[in-house]
């Protein structure tokens, strides 16, 4: 439901809020004010183009804002999606439009593309308007008007999933059968590929570390001379093969470990106790770590790689180079060889393979073609009682016609169905299709009865906004026309903008947009009328100006219209 509207420099209105309510809510006002800027500024929070021109003369942007309920799972999830927030229930969507044309949508607090604002609008509001009444012409929309009635919108899903699934099948069978031999070579060679890698049977990350280790090994007698000489030094050793003769020299930790044996018995006779101790504690120290580096040398020597290994490395590293044919390096090579697998999969030409897609290709289309016959059977069920509903409606809207669902079958499993539909109106005996016998009125009152029929049925809650919905309509009929929106309004929020004091006359909250002329502009002011401006205003609708006969006509019209409202509520 739209609370509140908030409009800034959109055609002749400089700054303008109006609020709304739950009940049918009528938009009034002079030729030339700018009722229609309510309409424009709704169309502008559904995503739709921005006009530039629209921008009021001297300003840099026009702005609209909209706050709406967010008492929908589908607008909580939406919300969710583009990270907004969702304030007390209510969700603010807002445009800007720049008088150089471009545009920025904002929704819960957040920038969006405008068709996010399209798609949040789907959710909450409908506009109809002269150009929404064309989309009625479309066969497409006459069909899924039908499907609406009769509640088959789970069936149409799954219909088009199923065959999806049919003609992916379809596609990959045509596919094969039309480059069979192409496929069979391409299947041999990549077959012979994979069995290549097989062969060789390179591991993740393989030749990295075979070049590391090779690296390595390269460097062995180098390494393991190093560290001989080193623990050599160390440990008093005389060279351990290293081609360095240390003599008969004591090592590193022998003559540390001499050393402080020689401070811990020296005494200072001008010092009392045992002056030297420390020095050769910390002596004592070194020696430890000097032994434990030692040991860790050891260690390392028996870690060094055996210069044998390196011929079997270099073999394997050749094996892994041939995989260069493939990928640059080994794991790009096993991730080929697994594309390739999964391709060959698709590929197969054999002919068992091809029987079996051959199968599943007819058992998809069966499937499609059960459920496609499912949805023609209840589309010509629900045709009778459609045309039936909405002949009743624009009866009663004083136009003596008769609407006809012609609902014809075609061979071939269409986007929707076997069906094809074709709204038709009868009048003096002759049955013509709609979009190519009705008037702008009649087509007016037919949308109209469309939307009573289709509202019956749902669960209600949205925001529906008719546009003009009573052009070239009068008298009698135009009672009807609010007395229908009225019933929508019941379960509905309906926002009409109107000429007729007849539908005025039917709204639970009256907006009256007033015009006021200076020599350099003109501006446009949006109120919520009370009860005794509400007479005047549909005075002045009624006579063209306010007199004691217009008012009480507008008493009367007024009361009127709030019998039949408690005579529909009841």
């Amino acid at each position: 439901m739209l609370h509140e509207l908030h409009i800034r420099n959109l055609g002749v209105i400089e700054e303008a809020t109006a609020e709304f309510s739950t009940g049918l809510s009528v938009v009034t006002g002079e030729t030339g004010a700018g009722k229609t800027m309510v309409v424009s500024s709704l169309r502008l929070l559904s995503g739709n183009r921005a006009d530039a021109s629209r921008v009021r003369n001297g300003a840099d942007k026009a702005s609209v804002e909209g706050i709406f309920s967010a008492d929908s799972p589908a607008v909580e999830e939406l919300v969710d999606q583009v990270g907004g927030y969702i304030d007390e229930g209510e969700v603010i969507a807002s445009r800007t439009v720049n008088a150089t044309g471009r545009s920025r949508a904002h929704l819960a607090g957040k920038t969006v593309a405008a068709g996010v604002l399209g798609e949040f609008a789907g959710h909450v509001i409908t506009i109809h308007g002269q150009n929404d009444q064309m989309r009625l012409l479309d066969p497409v929309r006459q069909l899924g008007a039908l499907d609406d009635y009769a509640g088959l919108a789970d069936t149409v899903a799954e219909y088009r999933e199923k065959r999806a699934e049919w003609l992916r099948l379809d596609k990959d069978l045509r596919r094969r059968m039309a480059a069979r031999r192409d496929l069979a070579l391409e299947s041999e060679t990549l077959q012979r590929a994979v069995e290549a890698i097989d062969d060789i049977d390179p591991q993740p990350g393989e030749d990295a570390e075979v070049k590391a280790q090779i690296k390595r090994l390269q460097a062995a007698d180098d390494i393991r001379a190093g560290l001989q000489r080193a623990q050599a030094a160390l440990d008093g050793l005389d060279g351990m093969g290293s081609g360095d003769d240390f003599g008969d020299s004591e090592g590193a930790g022998a003559l540390v470990s001499q050393a402080a044996n020689e401070l811990s018995g020296l005494v200072d006779p001008d010092d009392e106790g045992d002056s030297f101790s420390d020095l050769a504690d910390r002596l004592n120290e070194v020696g430890v770590l000097l032994g434990d580096i030692s040991s860790e040398i050891g260690q390392a020597l028996l870690d060094v790689p055996d210069p044998d290994e390196l011929d079997g490395l270099l073999q394997r590293q050749t094996q892994l180079r041939e995989l260069r044919k493939y990928a640059v390096d080994v794991d790009g090579a096993l991730a080929w060889r697994d594309q390739a697998r999964e391709r060959l999969a698709s590929m197969d030409v054999s002919d068992e393979a091809l029987q079996k897609l051959q199968d599943e290709v007819a058992s998809a289309r069966e499937v499609a073609s059960a459920i496609a016959g499912k949805l023609s059977g209840a589309r010509v069920r629900a045709s009778k009682k459609f045309s039936k509903a909405v002949t009743e409606e624009i009866r009663g809207l004083h136009m003596s016609a008769e609407i006809r669902v012609d609902v014809r079958q075609q061979e071939e499993l269409g986007p929707h169905g076997l069906d094809e539909v074709e709204f038709q109106l009868v009048q003096g005996g002759n049955v013509n299709p709609l979009a190519g016998s009705a008037s702008g009125g009649e087509l007016s009152r037919v949308m109209l009865a469309l939307e009573v029929v289709l509202a019956a049925g749902s669960d209600g809650g949205r925001t529906m906004v008719f546009d003009e919905v009573d052009a070239g309509v009068g008298g009698k009929a135009a009672v009807e026309i609010g007395r229908r929106l009225a019933k929508l309004a019941i379960e509905n929020q309906v926002i009409v903008v109107t000429h007729l004091p007849q539908v005025a006359a039917f709204g639970d909250a009256h907006v009256y947009v007033a015009k006021a002329t200076s020599k350099d502009s003109v501006t446009s002011s949006v109120r919520t009328l009370s009860e005794d401006e509400r007479t005047e205003e549909l005075s002045r609708m009624l006579a063209g100006l306010e007199s004691e006969t217009g008012r009480a006509h507008a008493e009367e019209l007024m009361a009127m219209a709030k019998e039949a409202k408690a005579a529909l509520r009841s």
